[in-house]
Formats: structure tokens, C-alpha cells, sequence
């Protein structure tokens, strides 16, 4: 009988901060000994890894990381595991005055903990030796996989600070992936401005036009084949990466609700950026909290859906003082994040001419949701109600359909109003007064007269 993977185990990740202990003990004593650290480190078993079916071995072993990238791994994860393992091991091994700069980390807010920084990387695989410590730096690069796939990276620093003094971080994603044996989806907060969407609705709950939904899929066309067309047909170099589409029309037309879907149908994670927490009246900060949403977004299965994106992402001024300056920088900034997002990106505006042409001209998709038409309506009225109700013998969703243009969310505002009527009167009959009152209900929201 199979013996069952444990993704919780922790044997090869205790394997590893065994050696990393070693490496640390070593590493202080002999430092300023060359000849000496080279002879003693050699010394230092490799950690004999062992399939023990955990995510930290399947991660390890898919990557086919080297011992010094394992360490930049251990070395990210020990705070998460155990707070004061480096604080502990470090401070016993150093001078009494405790006085080892070269070694560099930085103390938690509460000052109890030591958290390394990428000076206690260098440290602790290159010592003093300036070419390996070049060498080890290029873990940190742009183009190792580390800052690929979004897993670990040195906290940014103040302009003019050498890079390796910022903290090395290991993205929660991968801490809950090692820790708890599976990755949790952020969720929403200062440092995540978005919100996941989800849906129990189904492709075929979709109503829109024909010409919509073919291009719709013209979408899930890229994500199906996207990486095909880039790498094994080599049109990385004359294509831009990444797809950006625009969602345009009126409020409730299903904007929000096919970018739900078409996650759902390709696989991909929806995430709507709650635009409040993004845009800041302080200069900079919008740009920041940008920053932190597309850096977590690098390589994932993710699409980004910006809602009413006109807010965001709408037509630069003529610069008449300090604050149209840089209300344009920050447009300049999106437009350069977005065409550069490897990603899926959707906006959706309620007014297509309210978007900045420079980014229209770098969308490959502008796709028009309008009010349904009648015999669309009518599709959305026979499929809106619960299964366990009955309707009235005088409805006639037809002629409902015909008389009142309204959007599919409209629709269900008026279902769900008649379907608690129906409740309050302890009922599972829809009675047609309800839904006219409910449809009155939605046209004087809107300021319209029935």
C-alpha cells in the first residue's frame, strides 16, 4: 500500500537549519581565517534531503536548487518557524560586547528578535571574499527565480543605501506554503488592496450578445495558449507580454461577473482592486501601494480587475500647478506597470471615453456590454428565480422583458425583492405586484419615471 504524502512535514526544512547552524558557527569563528573557513566549511556535511513528500522537498527538489539557494531559503523562513533561532545562535557565538556588524540583520519592532538582511547572506556563504560575494548577490537578481516567481526579496532601502542592508523577506504566500503545506490567497489590506471574487454561477448563467462572449474568448484563447504562441512559436521578442483588456458600459451589464467567470473557466484567480485603498491624496503613495499589488502579481495565475477604473486610470490634464504634475505621474506610472504585467488585466469603465489614450492604445481587447435586449432580458428573468418558488398565473416575463429595459442587475434586485416578499407572507409564490413594485423600485434609484 502507497504510504500518504505529508505536506507538513518538517524533516528536511530541520535538515537544513542543522547545516545552517553549523554554517553560522563556523562562519563567526573562523571569518577573519580565509584559509581556515575554507578548510572548516568543507567540512560541514551537505544535508542529505529525503522525499518525505512535504511541499518544502517538492519545492526543492522541482527547482533543483543549489545548498547556497537552500540557505537564502532557510534563512527567509526561520523567523516564521522560530522567532529567536538566529537571535539565539548568533548571540551565543559572538564577542561578549556583542559587536559584529558584518554580519548585518536588523531587530523585529520589538526589538527581541534578530531578522537577516542580505548582508547576513553575504556573510554567511562569501565571508570576505569580495568574488564570491558578487556572485552570491546575483541570488537577488531580477533574473533568478527568487524574483520570478515572486518568492523571496530584499526589503527595498532608502536611495543610496547599499541594497544588501534591506531585510530578506519571504512572500506569505510561501511561508504559508511551507509552513502550512499549501498557499493561501491573500487576502484584503493596506498591503493588498484587492478583494478575491468568487462565484457559484456557471459560463452558461452568462447572458450577453453573441459578439460579446466571442470576444470573451478571445481572451481565454491567450490564456490557453499565450504561453505557446510566446515561447514555442518565439514571439516573446516581437509581442509585448501580457494581455489588457477593457470592459466598457453601463453599470450592471455583467462587467464584474464575466471577469468572476472567466477566472473560473481558465483557472485563474480574480482579484478586483478596491481602488479607495489605492489611490492616496499623499504624492507617491499611490504609486506605492501600485507597487506592492504588481510585485505580488509577478508570475502569478492571477487577474487583475480594476472596477470603475476610469477613477484611476482616467485622461491626463494640462498641468496648471503641483497637483496636475502629479496626478499625470501617476497615470505615467500605470501605464508603464500595466504594459510591462506579464498578467491578465481587465479594466472596466462605465464611459469608454473617459480612459487616457495612451492606454487604449495598449489594449488588445475593447469589449462593449450594453443594457440586454429584450429577448436577452427575458433569458435573465426565466433563469433569476429561485427553483422552489412558483410564479403568479398572470406573470408574463415576456411581455416584462419587452416593456422594461433593464440590466441583468436590475433584474435580480427585483427578484430578490419579490422573492422576500413572498417569504414575509409565508409563501412560495411570487405574486406579479411584487416584481412591478420591484421594478419601480429600480427605475426611481436611477431617477427614471415608470
Amino acid at each position: 500500500m502507497k504510504k500518504a504524502k505529508n505536506n507538513l512535514s518538517f524533516l528536511n526544512i530541520e535538515k537544513a537549519i542543522v547545516f545552517l547552524d553549523q554554517l553560522i558557527e563556523t562562519r563567526l569563528r573562523t571569518f577573519f581565517e580565509s584559509k581556515k573557513a575554507k578548510k572548516e566549511l568543507a567540512k560541514i556535511p551537505f544535508p542529505k534531503f529525503k522525499n518525505d513528500g512535504s511541499t518544502f522537498w517538492e519545492f526543492i527538489k522541482g527547482q533543483k536548487m543549489t545548498l547556497e539557494e537552500v540557505v537564502v531559503l532557510v534563512l527567509a523562513l526561520i523567523p516564521h518557524l522560530n522567532p529567536s533561532f538566529l537571535n539565539n545562535q548568533i548571540s551565543s557565538k559572538l564577542p561578549k560586547n556583542n559587536d559584529f556588524p558584518e554580519i548585518g540583520g536588523v531587530k523585529s519592532i520589538d526589538q527581541r528578535y534578530f531578522l537577516p538582511t542580505g548582508e547576513t547572506v553575504l556573510f554567511l556563504l562569501a565571508g570576505n571574499n569580495l568574488t564570491q560575494k558578487s556572485r552570491i548577490q546575483s541570488l537577488f537578481s531580477e533574473e533568478h527565480f527568487f524574483a520570478k516567481r515572486g518568492i523571496l526579496h530584499l526589503e527595498n532601502v532608502k536611495s543610496g543605501t547599499p541594497k544588501t542592508t534591506g531585510k530578506l523577506i519571504l512572500n506569505e504566500e510561501y511561508v504559508d506554503l511551507f509552513v502550512l503545506g499549501k498557499k493561501n490567497l491573500p487576502k484584503l489590506s493596506m498591503d493588498f488592496p484587492a478583494t478575491h471574487l468568487k462565484t457559484k454561477l456557471e459560463w452558461d448563467d452568462l447572458v450577453l450578445p453573441q459578439r460579446t462572449l466571442n470576444e470573451i474568448l478571445e481572451i481565454k484563447n491567450w490564456v490557453e495558449h499565450s504561453d505557446t504562441l510566446m515561447n514555442d512559436w518565439g514571439m516573446a521578442k516581437k509581442l509585448k507580454q501580457g494581455y489588457r483588456a477593457l470592459f466598457h458600459g453601463p453599470s450592471g451589464t455583467g462587467k464584474t461577473m464575466t471577469a468572476t467567470l472567466l477566472g473560473n473557466q481558465t483557472g485563474m484567480e480574480v482579484f478586483r482592486i478596491d481602488l479607495s485603498m489605492v489611490v492616496s491624496k499623499f504624492i507617491g503613495e499611490t504609486e506605492k501601494n501600485l507597487s506592492s499589488l504588481f510585485d505580488r502579481a509577478i508570475n502569478k495565475n492571477w487577474i487583475l480587475f480594476f472596477d470603475e477604473a476610469d477613477a484611476l486610470f482616467g485622461k491626463r490634464t494640462n498641468v496648471r500647478d503641483a497637483h496636475d504634475k502629479y496626478a499625470n505621474q501617476e497615470v505615467s506610472y500605470l501605464l508603464q506597470r500595466i504594459e510591462n504585467h506579464s498578467g491578465l488585466i481587465i479594466l472596466a469603465s462605465n464611459f469608454k471615453g473617459n480612459m487616457d489614450a495612451a492606454f487604449t492604445r495598449r489594449f488588445q481587447s475593447f469589449i462593449q456590454f450594453s443594457i440586454p435586449n429584450a429577448v436577452d432580458r427575458l433569458r435573465i428573468w426565466q433563469n433569476a428565480f429561485p427553483k422552489k418558488v412558483k410564479l403568479e398565473e398572470i406573470i408574463d416575463l415576456m411581455s416584462i422583458a419587452e416593456k422594461f429595459e433593464l440590466s441583468g442587475s436590475n433584474i435580480m434586485n427585483v427578484v430578490q425583492f419579490a422573492s422576500l416578499q413572498a417569504l414575509a407572507r409565508k409563501s412560495n409564490e411570487i405574486k406579479n405586484q411584487d416584481i412591478l413594485t420591484g421594478i419601480r423600485k429600480e427605475f426611481m434609484k436611477e431617477g427614471k419615471l415608470v
